[in-house]
């Protein structure tokens, strides 16, 4: 991990769970900076990788690091959503093993300031792909107050949503994070040890990117195209994040999805398509949280898909 500047957060238990997971492909919907796919490769040599990033920085960077790998890598660009619907019609689904997706934004992406995600640039930007013309200054500056106080509830679960809402309507335009992070300061939530701006930059860039939409089509393009041996691991970085992945692994585990007044079971009791394998999500061990801080609230929750399912 030395030649790259992105540290890949839950590295041993990524490994770990794809250690029963034979020859095939596994699919990395969030490239990146080749961390998990570089770290999948030299474990399991048997294994093929398909990486998939909206990001042309990370993907030219990628594409040099893993060129060592020949043709057992193959990287796409685009959102993992429709890309991996895609992959899906280029290859049989038993050939399929494994898929992963590390739900956030990488390090360089947060670190680099012309990106305006960290809360001291000076641009206000949070685009993961830097073609869309729809970034965070058109949010912050163009939404009208009722629309901001829902992302800042909504996605960043702010209770006082609406005097948010209102300080920054009063402060506009903005032109950078850095401006808007010294507006939102005092409406910080009180004993949460995390920067004052957090949440309100979480819900912006959540909105910016459609982070819980793409999620979502993910797992729903998993279920339709009937994965029947892939292990399906998703790491994710805020409650809202954990709460769609453990909902949706939930819902795969169950035989009956009947509705609770029924009576009796209508849906033939037969609509389960695997196990969940981490009944509770894994979290960085001491060791990986002293090496690399932003571990603390990455969470891993992993499925079993065991049969075709009917979509």
């Amino acid at each position: 991990m030395t030649n790259t500047p992105h540290i890949p957060v839950l590295y041993n238990e990524v490994i770990d769970s794809f250690a029963s997971v034979e020859r095939g492909i596994i699919i990395d919907c969030t490239l990146g900076y080749g961390g998990h796919t570089s770290l999948l490769l030299d474990t399991y040599p048997h294994l093929h990788v398909i990486g998939i990033d909206q990001d042309e920085t990370a993907i030219e960077f990628s594409t040099a690091r893993l060129a060592e790998y020949g043709d057992r890598v193959r990287i796409k660009k685009g959102r993992f959503s429709d890309v991996i619907k895609e992959i899906l019609q280029e290859h049989n689904s038993d050939e399929i093993v494994g898929v992963l997706a590390d739900i956030g934004v990488s390090s360089l992406q947060l670190d680099d300031e012309s990106r305006g995600f960290s809360y001291d640039s000076n641009v206000l930007d949070m685009r993961m792909n830097k073609e869309s013309s729809f970034d965070a200054k058109s949010v912050v500056n163009e939404y009208s107050q009722k629309d901001l106080e829902n992302i800042l509830y909504n996605y960043g679960e702010l209770k006082n949503s609406r005097s948010l809402a209102s300080a920054i309507i009063s402060k506009r335009p903005f032109d950078s994070s850095k401006m808007l992070s010294e507006v939102v300061k005092p409406f910080a939530p009180r004993g949460k040890k995390i920067h004052p701006a957090t949440l309100v930059f979480q819900a912006i860039r959540i909105e910016v990117n459609d982070e819980l939409g793409e999620l979502n089509r993910l797992l729903d393009a998993l279920k339709e195209n009937c994965l029947s041996r892939a292990k399906v691991g998703i790491i994710s970085f805020h409650s809202l994040e954990d709460r769609v992945v453990k909902q949706k692994f939930t819902l795969w585990s169950k035989k009956c999805i009947c509705d609770i007044d029924v009576m009796r079971c209508e849906c033939g009791n037969n609509n389960d398509i695997g196990k969940i394998v981490t009944k509770k999500p894994l979290c960085a061990t001491s060791d990986e949280l002293k090496q690399n801080p932003r571990s603390r609230s990455a969470k891993l929750r992993v499925f079993q898909m065991s049969r075709s399912c009917s979509g």
